[in-house]
């Protein structure tokens, strides 16, 4: 086996869970073979770079070996090389340093006056960061 279809290599790889994701990711422009906009059907080589836009990060894989059928997720590494840049897998701690007001679980909605606590928690938060700019 020297070639096999882009989308079914995402899908064997399990870098997306159905083969109709990985197509549907590849037509809208959300995977790239060597910096290059590609179809599910283009033909994936041993050594090819392949980028998949996964929001808010941008994954790189490595192609390393042809498989036709779905592996587990042990045998993934004999397959492809995650050459990820570690910048890009900070993008996904960004939500935690975010504003976040925690709730116990279980205590159902907020009441008005949690609410409008709320409310003022984050009014004050981006009145501040607009005084800083120069803005009233």
């Amino acid at each position: 086996m020297s070639e096999i279809r882009l989308d079914k290599y995402l899908w064997a790889v399990r870098v997306y869970k159905t083969r109709s994701d990985a197509a549907d990711a590849i037509r809208n422009n959300r995977v790239l073979v060597n910096d290059s906009y590609a179809k599910p059907s283009r033909e994936v080589k041993q050594g090819d770079i392949i980028s998949v836009k996964k929001m808010p990060v941008t994954y790189t894989y490595k192609v390393l070996d042809l498989v036709s059928s779905r592996q587990s997720a042990k045998n993934v590494p004999d397959y492809c090389l995650n050459i990820t840049p570690q910048q890009e897998l900070d993008k996904l701690n960004v939500p935690r340093e975010t504003i976040f007001v925690f709730r116990e679980r279980g205590t159902g909605r907020p009441t008005k006056k949690e609410r409008r606590d709320i409310d003022a928690l984050m009014e004050g938060f981006f009145y501040e960061e607009d005084d800083e700019n120069g803005e009233d």
